[in-house]
């Protein structure tokens, strides 16, 4: 992946920023988790005056607001935006397709029921925690090496 580039920001009141990227794509990121998480570094971002100074520098690599280091790099800011970002249907079936699961083996990998699991792929809305399962499973192969068991075809062994 090329490095995002920031085109413009606009902070909105409730941490968020709505995004336009280089290339013409739009995204927001909601960085209330990121504020919460930065302690003290980050605690200026939570007043109104100084959330709404948010300004693109160093050519688009970086966001940054009035104040001492309160900024955030382009890729960090393009990660929680696609990991805000919604997972459809489509975007399910291409999770499913380039790992090559069959739909039993999605849900086992998911720790829902098969049932779930189609009502997902037909559009019904997808829970909070298998969208962030599925978005780390896409930048981290491991999770799949660690946690993935394949289904074996036939009845199982007897004990």
């Amino acid at each position: 992946m090329d490095m995002p580039r920031i085109e413009s920001v606009t902070p909105a009141s409730n941490m968020t920023l709505a995004i336009k990227w280089k290339g013409g794509a739009e995204s927001s990121a909601n960085l209330v988790g990121w504020i919460a998480t930065g302690g003290e570094l980050l605690a200026p971002l939570k007043s109104p005056d100084v959330w709404k100074t948010a300004v693109v520098t160093d050519y688009g690599a970086t966001v940054e607001w009035a104040g001492e280091d309160l900024a955030i790099d382009a890729y960090h800011l393009f990660q929680i935006a696609e990991d805000q970002r919604d997972f459809n249907a489509e975007d399910l079936r291409k999770w499913q397709e380039e790992i090559g699961l069959s739909n039993n083996e999605a849900a086992d990998f998911l720790g829902v029921t098969l049932r779930t699991w189609k009502n997902y792929r037909a559009g019904a809305p997808v829970s909070h925690a298998v969208k962030m399962l599925l978005r780390a499973s896409q930048r981290d192969p491991l999770l799949m090496h660690a946690h993935y068991r394949p289904r074996q075809n036939g009845r199982p062994k007897a004990a």
